[in-house]
């Protein structure tokens, strides 16, 4: 009997599961998604002699926190052509200027909270 019991426990517990794993997939829109690891990728990708996988990681960390996927992807490109970033902060474009207030915020953030990760 007590065999059954648990065996009827485990099948509700799978169920759940993917009852709620059905939820985040069908509910969660697309934007509340972590942005996974695209500056660090970016970070570790752009051959420069400070980064590492700890500092890379923890940039990417701030950037979860403070910037949306769609800014994490142009921040990322900064990595690939620094001169993009140049060109966004002095773009005339309202966009772009909300856009740099966010990275300003962002950079200044990862500065203070990733000290202790370089070198």
């Amino acid at each position: 009997m007590l065999f059954w019991i648990r065996e009827q426990q485990l099948m509700a517990d799978k169920e759940m599961r993917n009852i709620l794993l059905s939820f985040l997939i069908v509910v969660l829109p697309a934007g509340s998604a972590p942005a996974g690891n695209l500056i660090r990728n970016a970070c570790l990708t752009a051959d420069r002699a400070a980064a590492s996988a700890k500092l890379c990681s923890c940039i990417q960390s701030v950037a979860d926190q403070r910037l949306k996927r769609k800014d994490q992807k142009l921040a990322a490109s900064f990595f690939r052509d620094p001169h993009k970033a140049q060109e966004i902060r002095q773009s005339d474009s309202h966009a772009h200027e909300v856009f740099w207030g966010k990275y300003k915020e962002f950079g200044a953030a990862a500065q203070k909270s990733c000290a202790n990760s370089a070198g």
